[in-house]
């Protein structure tokens, strides 16, 4: 586990940032990423019938969407403890590249786990 005081303060708002989606929304996951501008992009989990997107891959494509062209950090906030999905630093990877550091805390926003996309 990493002290979440020690965290980047950057680092440290977007996990902020990803638990408020989760807790907001009231889904199993919520994420924030950064973009090489430090603009920040916020999202939870969908779950519909017809699309289904971890909140990761929702908050990816909400930045490509509006334009960035690189990702400095991602954060993702979920009760799931163990590591992040390999499509989920995909995603990251496709954008910010393979030493993007991805953040995967706990709901109280304890930081488990830093890994690279790569």
């Amino acid at each position: 586990m990493t002290d979440s005081s020690a965290l980047d303060p950057e680092d440290r708002k977007i996990v902020t940032l990803a638990r408020s989606a989760r807790a907001r929304n009231g889904v199993p996951e919520g994420a924030a990423v950064r973009d090489e501008t430090g603009r920040t992009y916020v999202a939870g989990t969908v779950d519909l019938p017809s699309l289904r997107l971890s909140a990761l891959r929702t908050a990816v494509a909400m930045a490509v969407a509006s334009g960035a062209k690189s990702l400095e950090a991602a954060a993702v906030v979920s009760e799931e403890a163990g590591e992040v999905s390999s499509e989920d630093r995909a995603a990251v990877r496709d954008l910010g590249g393979p030493a993007t550091p991805v953040l995967l805390a706990g709901p109280d926003g304890t930081v488990h786990l830093t890994t690279p996309a790569g």
